[in-house]
């Protein structure tokens, strides 16, 4: 499978000319939804879903069944539900965004493991009770500060980790964190570029 990393928290996978795109919001670049034969959507935050985009696109949406995102047409996904997407195999984890203060925001949010192999688990840090091969951990957000993203990497323990949900970071403060995460996990952590593929 390979994947790509688009800005913030959008990836790219594909598998045998299938495209299954994660989490294109409006930060994230239009490229990254060429061709694409499904897209999964995390919450309705507009950084994770561009709905004027989306809604042009004209290929199924999948979102967590109690999103509030309006003007879109979107299949509604339930906790723990296993669906096919783009010809993937999907599950959805998860149940509710990370709290940021004061228990706000507070909407559904499903992180989604593809084929068994590739989490990206949205706004939230849930611990899926299988074991992961790739995981694409959020490094930065008003709901979560370093430690929680570095216990949620030896929580999964997975094989490899990319980062996403970074775009309100500086180059100093992005510098920071790939030190941190590289050093405190054991989890083959690799910061990718928008853009770059593995």
């Amino acid at each position: 499978m390979r994947i790509t990393r688009y800005t913030h928290a959008c990836v790219r996978l594909e598998h045998e000319g299938r495209v299954l795109v994660i989490d294109p919001g409006t930060w994230s670049e239009p490229a990254a939804l060429t061709g694409a034969d499904a897209v999964l959507v995390t919450h309705e935050h507009a950084d994770h879903v561009d709905v004027l985009r989306l809604a042009g696109l004209g290929v199924p949406v999948y979102a967590p069944a109690e999103a509030d995102i309006p003007r879109l047409e979107v299949t509604g996904v339930a906790s723990d539900a296993e669906f096919t997407a783009a010809g993937f195999r999907v599950r959805a984890v998860g149940e509710r965004h990370a709290f940021v203060y004061g228990g706000q925001p507070d909407c559904a949010n499903l992180g989604y493991i593809v084929d068994e192999a590739v989490y990206h688990p949205g706004d939230a840090l849930h611990v899926p009770e299988q074991s992961i091969e790739t995981l694409l951990v959020p490094v930065q957000g008003s709901w979560m500060k370093m430690a929680e993203a570095i216990d949620f990497v030896k929580a999964v323990r997975p094989q490899r980790t990319f980062a996403i949900h970074d775009a309100q970071i500086n180059d100093r403060g992005l510098s920071s964190v790939n030190g941190w995460l590289a050093e405190e996990t054991d989890s083959g952590y690799r910061y990718l570029m928008p853009g770059e593929s593995v």
